[in-house]
């Protein structure tokens, strides 16, 4: 990779898509800066249930939300947000978190206040000395990075994602959770123009890795 072009690739898909597996072994394949944003929601999340606030637009929502100070810290090759000096851990993945997240990753404000914050890890990375930045969620290739370098949008059918969430040991509504991500009306989930569509479903990660790789190598090339 030049060692001049610095490179931004979005992934977007739902649950259990193979957005995570996928961009660890971009990330480590192109020495990329990862960017998992589904943890920040969830971190987000944690914190306002556990201070007691409700997932609706309200002064207590505001206030909340304005108070927090979030910053990065990076973690074998991963952007792991800090709130309050608060490094998040496997709390986020609980049942608990599961069941809210996609109810307050609906909330305009809670968008809005991750919005710089996401795009800033841009910064981040090249201050680190990064090749580039891989970032996966839900609404990366629409709305964080519209103009990102590559964006690759992965899907699976319900019967490998409800087998890859069990593999996993997680608890986890994907069908309740998709619906509330589609149908939004702040930044829904969706296959952003001009990306890339991959169906994990009867791929090995291998393969989905190769398959993605073999795109970001053509860009890089074409530059």
């Amino acid at each position: 990779m030049d060692a001049q072009r610095f490179i931004i690739i979005a992934i977007d898909g739902g649950a259990a898509s193979g957005k995570s597996s996928t961009s660890r072994g971009l990330r480590d394949r192109f020495s990329l800066l990862r960017v998992d944003t589904g943890s920040f929601y969830r971190s987000i999340t944690l914190t306002l249930l556990n201070a007691d606030i409700e997932p609706k637009s309200d002064q207590n929502l505001a206030d909340a939300l304005e108070g927090l100070k979030l910053e990065t810290i990076i973690e074998n090759g991963d952007a792991m947000i800090s709130i309050d000096g608060w490094i998040p851990d496997e709390s986020i993945r609980s049942e608990r978190v599961n069941h809210h997240v996609s109810e307050y990753a609906a909330l305009p404000e809670v968008r809005k206040r991750l919005l710089e914050y996401q795009r800033n890890q841009v910064q981040v990375a090249k201050a680190n000395g990064f090749a580039g930045m891989i970032m996966e969620g839900r609404d990366i290739g629409s709305v964080i990075f519209p103009e990102a370098d590559v964006k690759l949008y992965l899907q699976a059918d319900p019967e490998a994602r409800a087998l890859r969430r069990a593999k996993e040991g997680i608890v986890d509504s994907m069908t309740k959770r998709d619906r509330i991500d589609s149908t939004r009306k702040n930044a829904p989930l969706m296959r952003p123009e001009g990306s890339i569509l991959i169906d994990s479903s009867h791929m090995t990660l291998d393969e989905v890795i190769e398959e993605a790789g073999k795109h970001i190598e053509a860009v890089l090339k074409r530059d």
